[in-house]
Parts: C-alpha cells; sequence; structure tokens
C-alpha cells in the first residue's frame, strides 16, 4: 500500500488554530511520531503528508497542516501554503478544543462547505476538558459530522477512524476508471507508448504503468509497443483489438496506421475522464478557434520536472497552438501547485492529465476556471482537437458529446 501513488490515495486534511493538536492528532491517527509536537505555537511550518493505509477505505494521505491564526510575515506565508492543501483535500477535519467555535473555525467550516469538501469537527483534549451538552448542541444545530477526542490518551481514536470511512464521499471513492469499462475482460488494448526524453530511465511514465495495471487487473490483454511497431503489432493479431491508446505526441502516426473501425484515443484523454471533467476539457479544447492574437493562454504542469528539449507543455503546446491558429497568442506557463489568484486575465487554460494528482486537485482548478468563465481544457484534448483527430479519440467514450462538436 506505501507504494500507491499520492494520486491513488484519499487525501484527509487537519485544519485549526496554532496548538490546537493537530500534530498530536495526526500521530495519533497513524500510530507513528510523524510530526513534530510543541507547546510552542507554530511548530509545524509546512504541510506534512503521512501515506497510510485506512481499511476499509484502503490508502490513505493524511496531511498536517500550520495553524490558520499564525501571524506575522512568515505566518501569512504558512496560512497561504495550507490553504493550498484545501485544493486536494477529498476529506477534511476541523480540530478545536475546550469547546470553542469562533469566527475562524465559522470561517473555516463554511469555505470548506462551499468548495463541497466532507468535514468532521473533532474536539482534541477531551481528557482535560469533556465534551460539553451544549457545545454539542450546538453542533448538531449546523448538521455536523463531530466527535470528542484525546490525542494524548487515544481516546475515540479509533471511533474517529471509523467516521472518517462513514464520512468518505462516493466521489472521493470512487473515480472513473481509466480504460477497463472500454476493454473487456479477455479482450486486447495495443498501446503504443513511445520512449521519449521525458520517459524515466528503466521506467514508463505514470500513466502508461496505470493504464497497464488496470488492464491486467481487470483480466484483459495489453499489447505494448513503440510506434515504430504499431503496423506488425496490428497485424500479430488474429482479432482487432477492443482499443488502441497512444501517447499524444505519436496521435497523427497512430491515427494514420489504424484502421477506422478499431477505436482510438490518448492516455491523456483517459486521463482527462479519470482525473477532471472530460466534457468540461473537450468544451474548452473547441473554444482554440475564439482565440484573438491579443489573448493570453495559461499553460499549467502539474509536475516540476526540468523541461527537457521538445518539451510538451513549454514547446509542443504552443507550437500546435500556433501553427493551428497562423498566429501567436501570449503564453504563460505555471507548474506544481502555483496557480494564478486571478484567471479571469486568460482566454484558455491548457493542463496536464495531472496524472499525480489526486482528482479533487485538478476538479477545483475546472472549478475555479469556470467561475472565471475561461474555457479550460488538457493536453491531450487539445492536441487531438489541432490534428482533426478529437472525433474519433472519443468516440470509445460513451458520453455524449455532440454538444462541442467544432462548428463547421
Amino acid at each position: 500500500m506505501l507504494g500507491t501513488p499520492k494520486g491513488f490515495r484519499l487525501h484527509i486534511g487537519i485544519y485549526g488554530r496554532r496548538n490546537s493538536g493537530k500534530s498530536s492528532l495526526l500521530n495519533a491517527l497513524t500510530g507513528q511520531n510523524v510530526s513534530i509536537v510543541s507547546e510552542e505555537e507554530g511548530t509545524t511550518t509546512d504541510p506534512v503528508e503521512k501515506p497510510m493505509e485506512l481499511q476499509p477505505i484502503g490508502p490513505v494521505l493524511f496531511i498536517d497542516t500550520a495553524g490558520l491564526d499564525d501571524i506575522g510575515s512568515l505566518g501569512k506565508l504558512r496560512i497561504t501554503r495550507s490553504r493550498k492543501v484545501l485544493e486536494k483535500t477529498d476529506l477534511a477535519i476541523i480540530l478545536t478544543e475546550r469547546n470553542g467555535w469562533s469566527d475562524f473555525e465559522e470561517t473555516l467550516w463554511e469555505e470548506m462547505h462551499a468548495l463541497k469538501i466532507p468535514v468532521i469537527v473533532v474536539v482534541n483534549k477531551i481528557d482535560i476538558e469533556p465534551l460539553s451538552p451544549d457545545f454539542q448542541d450546538f453542533l448538531k444545530k449546523k448538521k455536523a459530522s463531530f466527535i470528542g477526542v484525546s490525542s494524548l490518551t487515544g481516546k475515540n481514536i479509533t471511533d474517529l477512524k471509523g467516521l472518517l470511512v462513514k464520512k468518505a464521499s462516493s466521489d472521493c471513492l470512487d473515480s472513473p476508471p481509466i480504460v477497463s469499462d472500454l476493454v473487456p475482460a479477455g479482450q486486447t488494448a495495443v498501446l503504443v507508448v513511445p520512449i521519449d526524453l521525458e520517459a524515466p530511465k528503466g521506467r514508463l511514465i505514470l500513466p502508461q504503468a496505470q493504464t497497464i495495471r488496470e488492464l491486467l487487473d481487470n483480466n484483459s490483454v495489453a499489447l505494448i509497443g513503440k510506434e515504430s511497431e504499431l503496423s506488425s503489432m496490428l497485424g500479430r493479431l488474429k482479432e482487432p483489438p477492443s482499443l488502441v491508446i497512444t501517447d499524444s505526441q505519436a496521435f497523427r502516426q497512430v491515427a494514420r496506421e489504424v484502421p477506422e473501425d478499431i477505436k482510438m484515443t490518448s492516455f491523456s484523454i483517459l486521463f482527462a475522464r479519470l482525473k477532471g471533467d472530460l466534457q468540461e476539457l473537450v468544451k474548452g479544447a473547441i473554444q482554440l478557434d475564439r482565440l484573438k492574437e491579443e489573448d493570453s493562454v495559461l499553460i499549467c504542469e502539474a509536475c516540476t520536472h526540468h523541461p527537457v528539449e521538445n518539451d510538451i507543455g513549454k514547446e509542443q503546446i504552443p507550437r500546435l497552438i500556433r501553427e493551428y491558429l497562423g498566429f501567436n497568442p501570449r503564453f504563460e506557463h505555471y507548474q506544481g501547485t502555483d496557480f494564478p489568484d486571478n484567471v479571469s486575465r486568460f482566454s484558455l487554460i491548457v493542463h496536464c492529465g495531472a496524472c499525480m494528482w489526486n482528482r479533487r486537485q485538478m476538479l477545483y482548478r475546472i472549478l475555479k476556471a469556470r467561475e472565471a468563465g475561461v474555457p479550460i481544457t488538457n493536453y491531450g484534448v487539445l492536441i487531438a482537437f489541432t490534428l482533426g483527430l478529437l472525433e474519433r479519440a472519443l468516440l470509445p467514450f460513451s458520453e455524449d458529446f455532440s454538444l462541442y462538436k467544432k462548428s463547421p
């Protein structure tokens, strides 16, 4: 379970005031001394992550954040970093103590509900002051899920784990499949996997590895080769494959060599569905036709790798857009968790497949784009669109994309 990528873990964030016991609670939940515990306020400076297994959910990621009531210039930076964790939080704990609830907790509660994050209120240090009937009545009126615990003695920690399991929404646990619904058990998928400079030595990139694993778990057959071997692979098969999946960078060649009656798509489009909202990203891609020369395009790369020669985000996507439009809009690039506070100045957002992230984090960015009225798409969807292959690449999916077809 410890080898499960973070993007497949349920993210549980712990929020509260300084010195409310967040680090002690994380240590109690994990049964390990993960976070430093001190009587001094502001001990936790950066969010601390701890992967573990929480049955029956499976792999989860606990995140201990800095106190959101921190002070000073450094405190503001800590608060900013902790609030960024909200973007990827699937399930939140608001930690308070001594039956206290002020404007601070109320603001946090409202912010989480606005983001549709399930919340559990945990009252800590009940070994010092028990959970009062009045405070219980207050939380019941708010229709809050709550529990009193003692991180020091371990009282009710097991019950809190049970509440976490109960509170985790089905949306958090039941993300869309990658490919198992497209390739039935016993059927074959052909995977076209170019080996380029960005592929880690001795390994496949994460979307390829995860797709192969899901095919194996589904008792499907995966036939894997480079683009130069595609014709040979197809020729060896007695029956056509259920699906051909290609790296987006080989889309044009694969489309030429795969017969029209064989369905095909790309890893990036599969991950557009897995990590985000495929219909929204398709809708965003066709807005490329509306761009003007003075418009700005935001290109976001979730990974923080060093750009290589012909990097897809830094070079290939801008080049494809320029060639498609016949002019050169302005491009801005953001990497990792960096994201503009105000995206309304952009006319289009183009995002990577977010394979390293959990789905919540990508959906957060889609939400921010929607609120600002800015179309958003991802690398693979945009590449297919600019090559005139998007309609074909969407055929394997059951969703109705007729509303988003390119205008004649």
